[in-house]
């Protein structure tokens, strides 16, 4: 998906400058207990799902609508597992953000994944002992926050 509008608005007025913006995460899970990746295009790593809210959206929905607009998968949210602040962000054209990342796990309901937009080039299951190398240091942090206790705790409600 594109620059959302709200976000091209704001860029028009600030530039490059550091941009403060919401976002979400989800870790996504099979029901073998694989985590959903996506190869990233603007720096070629593996990544969780990921993106912005758009203004007045709900977290939660977002996250789903993430999942959906870049994986074409179909998932249930199960619990929320973190909060961060990302560090800056430079994207290749020089903006730059730093955003408060609400993280969700949710579980594949269906849909077999296949790259459905232009920010990602690949996406595949992973096993949790078996994350590929080239996986962003951020999503490292949100698998590991999100499979914490194992799977008796990952589908807890």
């Amino acid at each position: 998906m594109p620059v959302p509008e709200f976000i091209r608005e704001l860029r028009a007025q600030v530039g490059h400058r550091e941009l403060w913006l919401s976002g979400v995460s989800v870790v996504v899970l099979d029901a073998g207990g694989r985590v959903l990746l996506t190869r990233r295009v603007d720096n070629g790593r593996w990544a969780v799902v990921s993106g912005v809210l758009e203004p007045g959206e709900e977290p939660a929905r977002a996250a789903v609508r993430e999942v959906a607009e870049e994986t074409a998968v179909t998932v249930d949210i199960v619990r929320l597992t973190s909060v961060d602040v990302t560090p800056v962000i430079t994207y290749p054209n020089g903006d730059r953000a730093r955003y408060l990342d609400v993280c969700f796990l949710a579980h594949h309901v269906a849909g077999d994944p296949r790259a459905a937009d232009d920010e990602n080039s690949d996406v595949a299951w992973f096993a949790p002992d078996s994350l590929p190398d080239d996986l962003t240091d951020t999503s490292r942090l949100r698998i590991s926050k999100a499979l914490e206790g194992g799977p008796q705790a990952w589908f807890r409600r």
